[in-house]
């Protein structure tokens, strides 16, 4: 029996850890904490290691390794089995290899990854036994253990961690929504983030598409030799497959929806649902299907999600705008008077580019450990230690017709769990201040 070590206990490490051994392979999972479901796995037959990576691991035959996607390569023990040649793998990776009759509209990119596969998720579902999985919503190695031999379509968000562990992946048709510098902390160069991108697309053949946003010239730039179908998507140009003409968005001679018919705001939203209805309509949801779905989207949690109003003063949530190139798409949504709450964890990128919308910017308030950076951006800026601070400063200069926008920049670790946990407390203490007002 084959012998497979599973390096971190997260959701998607333990889905992994049991679909290989319903797979009939030895598991022993390794976590430096303590694992919850340890008595659990134990009873189903995995070896749990918890609180540390002893020794004897490293002198183990085997047969691979499946790593969490967010522990980097450069971390003792991978880095260790990186350098004897064994191979890694991310749980994408596994549950792929045991789904055979799944198949996939996958999403990476920097930004509007999660509204993409939202979109495509709820248009698949309309007419289809479909999932959402990956980097939002299930661990895909979870979908497979649970649905053996279903053919189901899905809905697949891909950080560019859990690209970087996928050997044989092959998705129907997938997309890079576009590329800013991230993830700077994790990646040794800008290049290699970007190159790890166009892994999404390397396994595919002419049967697959993938669609180019020729609107971004470092995707221009990255993604070359494609294997597949390439379908060019622009919001400017109309000499492509996929554009904006007059009221309709079209790929190729079929009008896809109605612009008009978007809840969403934001040019780039428009964008992101032209891929995702583009996506649904290569993957068989009917031209109604995907209308209905457009006019019904609301959004995402998490993503310029309005909050309230109160005394004439707008609160968005976008708490998931963890790089500068996501803030700067919230603040382009915007047309003046907005009051930015910003900041978080340092991941060693720039914050220059925000400096173009210094006058749409009234005031910015940060907050955490990049809390002062913000000062040579924007003219009125006030440094602040939390994000219930920078609220409430906001909330004493705002007047009627002002914007409240949570847009970071940062990814969230200095002060919270996760950038969701950051989007519920800011929402829990706007709803909070605003009852105790009415």
């Amino acid at each position: 029996m084959a012998k497979v070590l599973v390096i971190g206990a997260a959701r998607s490490g333990v889905a992994a850890a049991k679909l290989l051994k319903k797979e009939n392979y030895e598991v022993v999972l390794t976590d430096m904490k303590e694992v919850a479901q340890k008595e659990e796995l134990t009873s189903l037959g995995i070896q749990v290691v918890d609180g540390g990576h002893p020794d004897w691991l490293k002198e183990e035959a085997w047969e691979f390794i499946v790593k969490n996607p967010g522990i980097p390569y450069r971390a003792p023990l991978v880095k260790y089995f990186v350098e004897k040649g064994t191979p890694i793998y991310t749980e994408i990776e596994i549950g792929y290899r045991f789904a055979p009759n799944f198949s996939y509209g996958a999403i990476t990119g920097t930004d509007g990854k999660t509204t993409i596969t939202t979109l495509l998720y709820e248009m698949l579902s309309a007419s289809q036994k479909a999932l959402v999985a990956g980097n939002i919503g299930t661990p895909l190695c979870e979908c497979a253990l649970h649905n053996d031999g279903k053919d189901i379509s899905v809905a697949l968000e891909l950080s560019n961690f859990q690209l970087l562990g996928c050997d044989t992946f092959k998705p129907t048709i997938s997309t890079v929504s576009n590329l800013a510098p991230d993830h700077l902390d994790y990646m040794d160069t800008i290049e290699e983030y970007y190159e790890s991108k166009m892994f999404i697309y390397k396994n595919c053949s002419k049967e697959d598409a993938f669609i180019r946003n020729v609107d971004d010239p470092l995707i221009l730039k990255y993604a070359q030799n494609i294997p597949c179908e390439v379908i060019d998507f622009s919001l400017v140009r109309k000499d492509v497959d996929l554009f904006v003409d007059g009221e309709y968005a079209y790929f190729k001679e079929v009008p896809l929806f109605k612009v008009s018919d978007l809840k969403i705001v934001g040019s780039f939203n428009c964008g992101n649902a032209m891929m995702a209805a583009c996506m649904a309509y290569k993957m068989g949801v009917s031209l109604e299907d995907i209308q209905t779905v457009i006019k019904n989207f609301k959004g995402v949690e998490h993503r310029i999600e309005y909050v309230d109003t109160y005394n004439g003063v707008r609160f968005y949530n976008d708490t998931k705008a963890t790089n500068t190139h996501s803030a700067c798409a919230a603040l382009s949504a915007f047309e003046k008077n907005v009051i930015l709450l910003c900041g978080g964890k340092d991941k060693h990128i720039s914050f220059d580019d925000m400096s173009q919308y210094d006058n749409k910017v009234k005031h910015c308030f940060s907050f955490g450990q990049t809390k002062d950076y913000f000062k040579p951006i924007f003219t009125n800026q006030t440094s602040c230690e939390t994000m219930e601070e920078a609220l409430m400063k906001a909330i004493e200069v705002a007047q009627e017709g002002d914007v409240i926008l949570l847009s970071p920049a940062c990814s969230s670790f200095d002060q919270f769990k996760n950038y969701e946990v950051r989007g519920q407390i800011f929402k829990e203490l706007v709803h909070n201040y605003i009852d105790q007002r009415r």
